[in-house]
C-alpha cells in the first residue's frame, strides 16, 4: 500500500483513494500515478515512464521527464511494489462491474407496474364490496316459509382468492414475457447504435446506423449520430490530407537548403554572397509557411471568446495596410463599406479580412486590376464581400481554392503565397459558424462571400 499527502495507492487491487473517496482511473493511468508516487517527490525519467507504466504502441514523445509529485513530495515511506501494466489500447475505458441490463430493468418495471395494479384493484374490490359483507351464518326465511342461505364473508373470500391468485400470477408471467418482447424491439435501436460506436471506435467511420421509420427520440439519436460520423470522417479525411501536405510542403525548402550547401562545398568557387541571398529567401519562405501552419491550427480550434466586431472597420484596416502592395502591383481597390456588427475573436476575424483582400490583390490581372469590398448587413447575419479582376476560372477549379495547400494555375503564375490562405480562412469562418462562397466572377476573376452570424 502506497500512500503520500492523503493519496492511497492499492497496487494490488488498482484502486485509488484520496481523503477516503475513490477516484476511478484507467489502468495506463494508475499505473502513471503508481511510478510518480513512488519515487516520493523525486524526478522521474521518461525512460523510467515508459519502461513501467507505458504501452510499446503508444506514442514515446512525452513530457514526464522531470516531471514530479509535488503531494508526494514531503512524505517519506518505502518506495513500495511497482510493475508495468502493459495497456491496448482497448483497454483505455474504465472496467465496470456488470450491472441488469436495460432490457431486464425495463421488464421488471413492466411487472411491476401490472403488480401494483393487480393490487389496486384487489384493494378496491376489498375496501369497497367484502368488508361490507358480514362473518357468519346467513339464512334468509321467505313468507311461504322456505328458507336459503346466503354465503358470508369466509365463504366468498374462499371462492374468490385462489382464481384471484391464479389469474394474478398468470399476469405477472404474462407481463415479464411482454415486457421482455416489447423492451427488445424498443431497445433494438440501441443495439444498431452501439455497434456503429464500437466500429468507430476501431477506425472504420464509413459505417452509418440510418434507422427506418418515423422520427421519435432514438431516430433522433441515430441521425445526430450519423452527421457526427459525417463530420468526423471530413474532418479526419482533412487532417490526413493536410499531414501528408504539410509534409511535402516542410521537406521541399529543407531538401533545396541541403542541395544549395551541397552544391556549395562540392564548389569551392561558389560565391557566398548569393547563396546567402538564396538560403535567406528559402528560409524566409519556410518560416512564412510555419506561420500559416500556425495559424491555420489556432483557427480551428473553438472561440475561448466572443467580442463584437464591425466587419466594415477590420476592411478599411485592410485595405489601409495594404495600400502600398496594391499601389505597387498597380490595382485599384474600391470600398463600399456599410456596418456589419458580429462576434467572434477580432484578430482572427482581422486576419481573415486581411488574407481575403491580400488574396484579391495577388491574383489579379497584371496591368489595371480591381478589387471591390462591401460590407452588408441584415438581420441575422454581417456579410464580407471581396471581388477581384483576374483570369476566367472554373466552378471545378474554384471549389478547390479552401483547400490546404492548393496552388493551381492562380499561385504558381503569380509566385506568392504557400497555398494556405483561403484556407485560413475557410478555417475561421467554419470557426465562427458562418458560410464562405467562392464563385467565378463574370468576366474573370473571383468573388468571395464570408457570411457570419450576428
Amino acid at each position: 500500500m502506497l500512500e503520500r499527502a492523503g493519496v492511497r495507492v492499492d497496487p494490488f487491487r488498482r484502486e485509488v483513494y484520496r481523503d477516503g473517496r475513490y477516484v476511478p482511473l484507467t489502468r495506463k493511468q494508475f499505473a502513471v500515478l503508481e511510478v510518480l508516487i513512488a519515487a516520493d517527490g523525486g524526478v522521474v525519467s521518461a525512460e523510467e515512464l515508459l519502461a513501467r507504466a507505458w504501452d510499446e504502441n503508444a506514442d514515446p514523445f512525452t513530457n514526464a521527464e522531470g516531471s514530479r509529485c509535488p503531494p508526494c513530495a514531503s512524505a517519506s515511506a518505502s518506495r513500495g511494489s511497482s510493475r508495468p501494466f502493459p495497456v491496448s489500447d482497448t483497454e483505455w475505458t474504465m472496467a465496470r462491474s456488470r450491472g441488469l441490463s436495460v432490457r431486464l430493468r425495463l421488464t421488471l418495471s413492466y411487472a411491476a407496474v401490472i403488480i401494483l395494479t393487480g393490487s389496486i384493484l384487489l384493494s378496491v374490490v376489498w375496501l369497497f364490496l367484502l368488508r361490507y359483507v358480514p362473518r357468519g351464518y346467513i339464512s334468509i326465511v321467505y313468507p311461504d316459509g322456505g328458507s336459503s342461505v346466503v354465503p358470508d364473508r369466509d365463504d366468498l373470500l374462499r371462492a374468490f382468492i385462489p382464481p384471484t391468485t391464479a389469474i394474478f400470477a398468470l399476469l405477472v408471467v404474462v407481463g415479464l414475457a411482454g415486457g421482455w418482447f416489447l423492451a427488445g424491439r424498443m431497445l433494438r435501436p440501441l443495439a444498431r447504435l452501439h455497434d456503429a460506436a464500437q466500429r468507430a471506435s476501431e477506425g472504420s467511420l464509413s459505417h452509418r446506423v440510418a434507422l427506418e421509420g418515423r422520427g421519435d427520440e432514438f431516430r433522433d439519436l441515430s441521425d445526430a449520430f450519423d452527421r457526427m460520423l459525417d463530420e468526423l470522417e471530413r474532418h479526419v479525411g482533412e487532417q490526413q490530407r493536410f499531414a501528408a501536405n504539410a509534409s511535402h510542403e516542410l521537406r521541399t525548402p529543407l531538401a533545396i537548403t541541403r542541395t544549395m550547401l551541397d552544391n556549395a562545398a562540392a564548389d569551392p568557387a561558389t560565391d557566398t554572397a548569393e547563396l546567402i541571398g538564396k538560403l535567406s529567401e528559402v528560409n524566409a519562405r519556410e518560416i512564412a509557411l510555419v506561420e500559416s501552419l500556425l495559424l491555420l491550427a489556432k483557427a480551428e480550434n473553438s472561440l475561448a471568446r466572443r467580442d463584437p466586431v464591425d466587419l466594415s472597420l477590420l476592411a478599411e484596416d485592410a485595405v489601409e495596410t495594404l495600400e502600398p502592395f496594391a499601389t505597387s502591383r498597380g490595382v485599384r481597390v474600391d470600398t463600399d463599406p456599410e456596418s456589419a456588427e458580429t462576434t467572434g475573436d477580432i484578430s482572427l476575424l482581422r486576419q481573415m479580412t486581411m488574407n481575403l483582400v491580400h488574396n484579391a490583390l495577388v491574383h489579379n490581372l497584371p496591368h489595371s486590376g480591381r478589387v471591390v469590398i462591401r460590407t452588408r448587413s441584415t438581420r441575422d447575419a454581417a456579410r464580407l464581400v471581396v471581388e477581384n479582376t483576374g483570369a476566367v476560372l472554373e466552378a471545378s477549379a474554384v471549389a478547390t481554392f479552401t483547400d490546404a495547400f492548393q496552388r493551381g494555375q492562380r499561385t504558381v503564375t503569380h509566385g506568392s503565397g504557400v497555398g494556405l490562405g483561403l484556407a485560413i480562412v475557410a478555417s475561421i469562418v467554419r470557426v465562427h459558424r458562418g458560410e464562405l462562397a467562392l464563385a467565378p466572377r463574370q468576366g474573370g476573376g473571383l468573388v468571395v462571400t464570408a457570411r457570419l452570424p450576428r
